[in-house]
């Protein structure tokens, strides 16, 4: 029922022409309410900035970020507990997978033993280093898990190629896999850091890989668990350290949606937003992008066609499978996340976590 309504809802606002006001006209003429999307800001009491986020339902979420800093909630984000790591202050926390609220992983990145891999199972209250990156020429990005005992995490190319790390015990012990089945990497391209999105799985084989700073943005595909890849470009312009695809999101093994842009203040981003049919074979432009530099996105569960971007600069609403992106909020998110309840966190500067909301204007 639930699923029913905020479906039904979500249809009604995007019938709304792009100049309409919080209430349409109905049939007969009449002014009707039309529920709104928005975010419903947290106080979490820190001024972190959190890059990594998961959500476990409406009651239980995980960010992490600066400062090593990790917080959990249980009651929907009414407190937040602080369960960081003892002695991590100076790392980075980019991404974090939760499987509920005691389990998680949380990756630290940076150049070498900077890039580090942390493990709780009793909700925050102690933590495991599982992994600390022993090449300095390694730095990872992003992790993301396909159940809970199988996950890869993945770092910048090393000698011309992407490494990824694997783990088949639920974060416990990793372990660096061949690089004979990887693509080579173009001159200057990399992955971002920027929401935990650079890597992303469906299924239990199946997994994407963002990438921009080299002569074209590329999605590179593993049906293997990460054993080996194929690479795809994307319409999202590259080119530069600064611009590429920064976040993907596939609701099954074909149906993806990649967001990016350049992530400079004083840089447009006029194709920030890009759709895929196929798997990540190929890609098509969104018909209309979302307006700037997004950062995040996420899938809606069972919806389809419903999906939510996140960037510095607002959140965009997709309810045609990324075709056409219309902005709800002007507020400051780096990342999104949906639970299998429909309920849907961002987080990102200043402290900022937030739910979605559905508002009766």
């Amino acid at each position: 029922m639930t699923i029913g309504l905020c479906g039904a809802a979500l249809v009604a606002v995007a019938a709304l022409p792009a100049q309409a006001g919080p209430r349409a006209a109905g049939a007969d003429g009449a002014k009707v309410s039309v529920p709104q999307p928005g975010w419903e800001l947290k106080a979490t009491g820190r001024t972190s900035r959190f890059r990594g986020l998961s959500a476990v339902n409406g009651r239980t979420a995980w960010a992490a970020g600066s400062a090593g800093t990790i917080l959990r909630t249980t009651d929907g984000g009414a407190s937040w507990g602080d369960v960081s790591p003892p002695g991590a202050a100076e790392l980075e926390f980019r991404d974090i997978e939760a499987f509920d609220a005691r389990h998680a992983v949380a990756l630290a990145i940076g150049e070498g033993d900077a890039s580090r891999v942390y493990r709780t199972q009793d909700g925050g209250a102690s933590w495991t280093e599982a992994f600390r990156n022993p090449d300095p020429k390694a730095f990872y990005d992003c992790l993301a898990f396909f159940d809970a005992r199988n996950g890869l995490a993945v770092s910048d190319p090393v000698d011309g190629k992407y490494r990824i790390l694997s783990t088949g015990d639920g974060g416990r012990s990793w372990h660096v896999l061949p690089s004979t089945g990887m693509p080579a990497a173009q001159d200057g391209e990399a992955s971002f850091a920027a929401s935990g999105q650079c890597l992303v799985t469906s299924g239990g084989h199946d997994v994407w890989l963002a990438t921009g700073g080299g002569a074209a943005s590329r999605v590179l595909h593993s049906e293997d668990r990460g054993l080996t890849w194929t690479a795809a470009p994307t319409v999202i312009p590259a080119g530069d350290p600064a611009k590429g695809v920064f976040a993907l999101a596939f609701r099954d093994a074909r149906h993806g949606l990649a967001v990016g842009g350049d992530y400079r203040a004083d840089q447009a981003s006029p194709q920030a937003g890009a759709v895929s049919r196929d798997g990540g074979a190929t890609w098509t432009a969104s018909a209309t992008p979302p307006q700037a530099y997004r950062s995040g996105v996420a899938w809606l569960p069972y919806l389809g066609f419903a999906a939510i971007a996140v960037g510095p600069t607002g959140s965009d609403l997709t309810l045609d499978s990324g075709r056409r992106w219309r902005r709800f909020d002007s507020g400051s998110f780096d990342t999104v996340d949906c639970a299998p309840d429909l309920s849907c966190w961002a987080s990102g500067e200043k402290g900022r976590i937030a739910r979605l909301t559905l508002t009766a204007s």
